[in-house]
């Protein structure tokens, strides 16, 4: 006797929609949308490397002028890795590090190039962009390990958890990622925002990685809104994987 729709033990198909649930979905990384968040994520790093350059304190914590939009590097590194996945995710890292390198490049040569009798900004151009290099250094280096963490830690986490569980990876990969990018940035850029002790070092270091995290946490809610925006609207989402 066939098993009726009524029958607990009734064993149809899943639904794509349930299957979709179960496993990790990604859509092509060939979407004008991915294209977007990749030109803001850049100039996102390459803006606060610049803002890195000055050392910032509020009564007894210790930061840099770009402490306000690093986080935002983060969260829309999350929306591509959760969105287009690890190989997108890895391939706009490197497009990052590339452009940052490259703007670090033009600032040197702006430098360089001898200054008109009548300008008067060469030394505070200097002083401003002529750090950028040793910040460029530690943000690059920072962002590329960090980044990728974060990335293999999300995908990873999604794997294994399909479509549900998007809050807890989005906590667990920014920690993870944020962490490392944190040590490996503060133990460069230190001496050039002139951090000298080690006490002031630890600050700098519990501070940044406190602040980023703790942003990041605080975004998570719209982070989470502005994935399911994008998987919304992307057509081949779950189509083609990551």
């Amino acid at each position: 006797m066939h098993a009726t729709s009524g029958d607990p033990t009734n064993t149809l198909p899943a639904k794509p929609a349930d299957r979709r649930l179960r496993q990790a979905a990604y859509a092509s990384a060939g979407s004008p949308y991915f294209s977007a968040v990749l030109a803001l994520m850049a100039v996102v790093v390459i803006l606060s490397n610049i803002g890195a350059t000055k050392g910032v304190t509020f009564g007894p914590i210790i930061t840099d002028g770009g402490f306000f939009l690093f986080p935002l590097a983060y969260i829309l590194g999350d929306v591509v890795s959760e969105v287009y996945g690890f190989k997108a995710a890895r391939r706009s890292i490197i497009i990052t590090f590339l452009l940052a390198a490259f703007a670090s490049f033009c600032f040197w040569v702006i430098i360089t190039l001898p200054a008109a009798d009548w300008y008067t900004g060469q030394a505070a151009l200097e002083q401003t962009l002529g750090p950028v290099w040793q910040i460029v250094a530690a943000s690059l280096c920072g962002f590329l390990v960090g980044q990728t963490l974060n990335s293999y830690v999300l995908v990873r986490m999604k794997d294994r958890l399909g479509e549900k569980g998007l809050v807890g990876r989005l906590m667990g990969s920014t920690g993870v990622g944020e962490f490392a990018d944190t040590l490996i940035f503060c133990s460069i850029a230190a001496t050039v925002i002139g951090i000298s002790t080690v006490p002031e070092f630890v600050n700098y270091v519990l501070v940044g990685f406190i602040y980023k995290t703790g942003v990041e946490f605080l975004f998570v809610p719209i982070t989470t809104r502005v994935i399911r925006w994008f998987k919304r609207r992307e057509p081949t989402y779950g189509v083609a994987n990551g």
